[in-house]
């Protein structure tokens, strides 16, 4: 059976055991049998994780833990990228991952264009613009086109999860957006409409879309990797106009969370990824998202500096998250593995910290989603 078919099948079979209440599950991938119960399960799909090294070592943690399923994604960063056939590399990377995991994996990219582009033109990819210059150009079908272009690419490698397009107003006082030229416009009529052909162009070829950062990062001036970014004097709800359109179109599968404070929406001042107002009040209930919802990463100072692991862990799933992002890429931050955060998660659950219910509407939302990805590849 070819290797598209098991993967197809894996995706599918864990969707079907989304009914059973009680879920006791055997999964097997080549030699190695895996026995544990429904809430293992859940809460490995819910921890993405980035990692270091150019080749999947069967012999380390990182590898042992995706078999075990104790992460549900992976994040690919410059690091994981050799110089030499880097095609080649990464493909056959992703693949020992993707074949070494129970469920099969989210992989996922930072792949924007512009000067936030893993896969570079120098490697041998097409070349990708910023969203800056597409929006500037304000031409859906070069963006469908440029864009497409990238998915083929990604695609190719086995990628399936692209954190881009960014809905985000310009700003040029923006250290981390508008400076570096990541946001199509500083209208959001402008956004929309351009990330409406990405995206578009993103499913023609089965690549899934990440949108970010909601509820908008775009007039924050500083950089929440380094700090605290509060946008509450500076925010305007046209901000959100994007998100509001591009749900109602149906185009959105997962929404990425800022970490800012916008006391504008947030009355305590919590980050947005933290904030159950922010992410359950206003995205869920208000702007009606069923989908995904992926936090920025957690290892940045915005939420490292100032909330314990534990504590930004248990706000953030409360808040309604349903994957949390580790990068082990931020400078400064304490780094960590999945099985820590997985037994955080798990005692804090065992603890009656964090519900049950709310592991099980994640898990169903990040299900729905895979059985997308096997659906749509051939």
């Amino acid at each position: 059976m070819q290797l598209t078919t098991l993967r197809q099948c894996r995706f599918l079979i864990f969707y079907v055991l989304l009914s059973v209440s009680s879920l006791t599950a055997a999964a097997q991938t080549d030699s190695l049998e895996i026995q544990t119960d429904s809430l293992d399960i859940k809460i490995g799909q819910m921890i993405l994780f980035g990692f270091s090294g150019t080749k999947a070592d069967t012999t380390t943690n990182f590898y042992r833990e995706i078999r075990e399923g104790k992460l549900g994604g992976i994040l690919i960063y410059d690091r994981n990228i050799t110089p030499a056939n880097t095609a080649g590399k990464l493909k056959e990377l992703i693949a020992s991952y993707q074949q070494a995991a129970a469920i099969p994996l989210f992989i996922s990219i930072d792949q924007e264009g512009g000067l936030v582009n893993r896969l570079k033109q120098k490697y041998g990819f097409p070349p990708m613009p910023s969203q800056s210059w597409m929006g500037a150009m304000n031409d859906t079908a070069l963006t469908s086109s440029i864009a497409s272009n990238a998915a083929k690419a990604m695609t190719g490698l086995g990628i399936n999860l692209n954190y881009s397009p960014v809905l985000d107003v310009k700003d040029a006082s923006n250290p981390v957006l508008g400076k570096l030229k990541r946001c199509f416009s500083s209208k959001p009529s402008v956004i929309t409409k351009q990330a409406a052909a990405m995206i578009d162009a993103y499913h023609a070829l089965g690549l899934l879309s990440v949108v970010k950062h909601f509820p908008g990062h775009g007039r924050s001036t500083t950089d929440s990797h380094l700090g605290v970014a509060d946008v509450t004097k500076r925010w305007r709800p046209n901000e959100l106009d994007p998100y509001t359109a591009l749900i109602a179109s149906g185009r959105l599968d997962a929404v990425m969370t800022a970490h800012i404070i916008n006391r504008q929406l947030d009355a305590e001042g919590l980050p947005a990824t933290l904030s159950h107002n922010i992410i359950t009040g206003l995205l869920r209930d208000s702007l009606h998202f069923a989908g995904v919802v992926i936090s920025d990463d957690m290892q940045m100072h915005a939420i490292s500096k100032y909330f314990g692991l534990k504590q930004s862990i248990r706000l953030a799933i409360e808040a309604g998250n349903d994957i949390l992002m580790f990068s082990n890429h931020i400078a400064g931050a304490q780094m960590t593995g999945p099985t820590a955060i997985f037994n955080i998660i798990k005692t804090m659950v065992l603890n009656e910290e964090i519900s049950r219910e709310r592991i099980d509407q994640s898990f169903e939302r990040i299900m729905l989603l895979k059985q997308r990805i096997a659906l749509q590849t051939n």
